[in-house]
């Protein structure tokens, strides 16, 4: 019986779990799910001998040890910033990991220990990172065996709420880490655009937006993220002019929640004094100029202050969300994105019933045989309800497909990987069409 570790059974999880359950039967599994928290697990795994789960603290280096000794395969869920632990684990004792994360400089140190111990360290392998990986390899490796040359490349990618359920202001709820959708942004975006490098710092990203349309889904607006120029030698086109990875909002979105970024309200360096004592309204009155007219309200020196209308839909959004309301913070030594977290996990969090959806869309321009072409690659998926959600299949089930493609022998590459190879990435797309994960192409001639 081969042994699956899974830590990390937060929200992310939910497909990946019970994509272990219904293979382990056939695929002889023993599934071991530890998280800080398990309680939520209990009735999904208590009919299934093969499967349990347990607490586990992933500070605690015994533990941490004893159960990666145990496993054939390790899979880390946990947030981020613990991978590196798990990994070191990992390596130390020869085992296999997959993770849906970003490869960071830590990690990627570990490449070549991981080589010499002929192991595989499976990194963004889940939706963004991940599926847009092999589907926009799947493309690019097509045009190339035709001869073609890929003159341009712009990725998208966003997590937001199905048409059923998309029924506030903002048009978006949390279907992720909702930490990480507050600091998403922190850095400078770079990417490069008709052969020159672009460079977007972090107060200027939400003001500069692209418009997109999706058939059957509508319109949606999109703004550059993280590093996109470190892509071009994984993905082969180190000449390419345009590159750009990016984030999916509606339209109307990037503008109202650029307020926050000119308020500091995503900052997370620094912690507020007094916050337990604060109200949103009094912590919005903490990061706004001192009055100069004392008729003026709070809400129009706010306007005032960010350029924006007293009567417009930024404002209907901020209202909406309750930044003028004399409710307590009631959080300690927060910081403001800490306090803004919060603020917005009462407003946008799914309720029962509520469907989330997943759209990512790839557009390539190409060369081949002296003619220009374009071509739209499509992604949407929608959720079941609030639990299995399409977050949870996107992120889970390439990794669970990862997972069971390892314990087969079927993966070969060692070291620290992402799933950029024809036979990582190959599988992995022809298994998602059975989960309703299928892209659809446009092609047009120029």
């Amino acid at each position: 019986m081969k042994k699956i570790l899974l830590l990390g059974a937060g929200r992310s999880a939910s497909s990946l779990i019970k994509y272990f359950l219904q293979n382990a039967p056939t695929e002889n599994w023993q599934i071991r799910i530890g998280d800080i928290a398990v309680e939520h697990l209990q009735a999904a795994l208590e009919p299934h001998s093969f499967a349990e789960a347990f607490v586990f603290d992933v500070h605690k280096a015994e533990q941490r040890a004893r159960e990666v000794s145990q496993a054939e395969m390790v899979i880390s869920l946990l947030p981020a910033v613990f991978h590196i632990e798990v990994a070191k684990e990992c390596v130390k004792q020869g085992k296999n990991l997959i993770t849906a994360s970003y490869v960071t400089p830590a990690i990627q140190e570990l490449h070549l220990e991981a080589q010499e111990k002929g192991i595989t360290i499976l990194m963004e392998s889940g939706l963004d990172p991940g599926i847009d990986h092999m589907s926009a390899m799947d493309v690019i490796r097509r045009v190339q065996e035709q001869g073609g040359k890929i003159t341009s490349f712009k990725s998208y990618t966003g997590g937001l709420v199905a048409p059923e359920s998309d029924n506030n202001p903002w048009r978006y709820k949390f279907t992720w880490n909702p930490r990480n959708v507050v600091l998403a942004g922190q850095g400078t975006a770079k990417y490069i655009r008709n052969g020159e490098y672009k460079y977007i710092p972090n107060y200027q990203l939400f003001t500069r937006t692209d418009e997109f349309f999706v058939e059957g889904y509508g319109h949606f607006e999109g703004y550059a993220n993280r590093d996109s120029l470190s892509y071009r030698e994984p993905y082969g086109l180190q000449d390419i002019p345009t590159m750009l990875r990016g984030t999916l909002r509606r339209p109307g979105y990037c503008e109202a929640w650029n307020v926050f970024v000119q308020l500091g309200l995503t900052d997370d360096s620094y912690t507020l004094d007094g916050s337990e004592r604060m109200t949103y309204r009094s912590f919005l009155e903490a990061f706004l100029p001192p009055a100069t007219d004392p008729a003026q309200t709070i809400a129009q020196r706010l306007c005032k202050y960010a350029g924006i209308a007293l009567n417009g839909e930024i404002m209907k959004k901020l209202v909406w969300l309750g930044l003028f309301e004399e409710k307590p913070v009631a959080l300690a030594n927060a910081t403001p994105a800490q306090v803004l977290e919060k603020m917005l996990k009462e407003r946008w969090t799914l309720a029962p019933g509520d469907k989330d959806m997943i759209v990512m869309q790839h557009l390539f321009k190409y060369e081949l045989q002296a003619k220009q072409y374009g071509l739209v690659t499509s992604l949407v998926v929608l959720g079941d309800d609030e639990v299995q959600t399409a977050m949870a299949k996107t992120v889970g089930l390439p990794v669970g497909i990862l997972a069971k493609l390892s314990l087969q022998g079927k993966i070969n590459r060692k070291g620290v990987v992402i799933p950029i190879y024809p036979e990582l990435y190959e599988p992995v797309l022809e298994e998602l069409k059975q989960y309703g994960v299928n892209f659809v192409e446009k092609e047009e001639e120029k």
